[in-house]
């Protein structure tokens, strides 16, 4: 396997963690940070927003032969910007505004003009959602948290 280059790598990672963020904005985030980018192109669609089923496979304890889970609904979209860059969007469930949503802000992240604007107008408010969310859940779960101990008795002892 060939070494990609350091650019190459780190414009990928930044757009896994695009995808990642964007998976848990709701269509109202990202239109409100569309919303105060300006000059914005007009995107066309190379795939209208889709809806199917996806397979999921699992193996146990990331052991052992894989097998079927079952079925999740994944809704895609693709969008072509005028100056070529290509956005893609798949996400689970079937909202297909934010599916199309989502291509075009992947397809704006990838023009360097737009880059740091959907970083401070989209991403970084959906990342801070998202991670309040994530410790709000972690709270609620650890207040449900059980301690189980042993206490040694006297006449148990050897």
């Amino acid at each position: 396997m060939q070494d990609r280059p350091q650019n190459q790598e780190s414009a990928t990672n930044g757009r896994q963690d695009l995808m990642a963020v964007l998976a848990g904005a709701s269509a109202a985030e990202i239109r409100r940070g569309l919303a105060r980018l300006s000059d914005l192109p007009e995107p066309s669609e190379l795939r209208r927003p889709e809806t199917g089923l996806v397979m999921l496979r699992g193996r146990i304890a990331g052991q052992g032969a894989r097998f079927n889970l079952g079925e999740a609904t994944v809704t895609r979209a693709s969008v072509r910007l005028p100056s070529g860059e290509v956005g893609a969007s798949y996400l689970l469930g079937r909202d297909s505004e934010r599916a199309r949503l989502g291509a075009f802000v992947d397809a704006l992240w990838q023009r360097e003009d737009y880059r740091a604007a959907v970083e401070t107008h989209i991403l970084a408010p959906s990342r801070v959602r998202q991670e309040a969310e994530r410790q709000a859940k972690a709270a609620r779960t650890a207040a449900t948290k059980v301690d189980f101990f042993t206490l040694v008795r006297g006449e148990d002892e050897i």
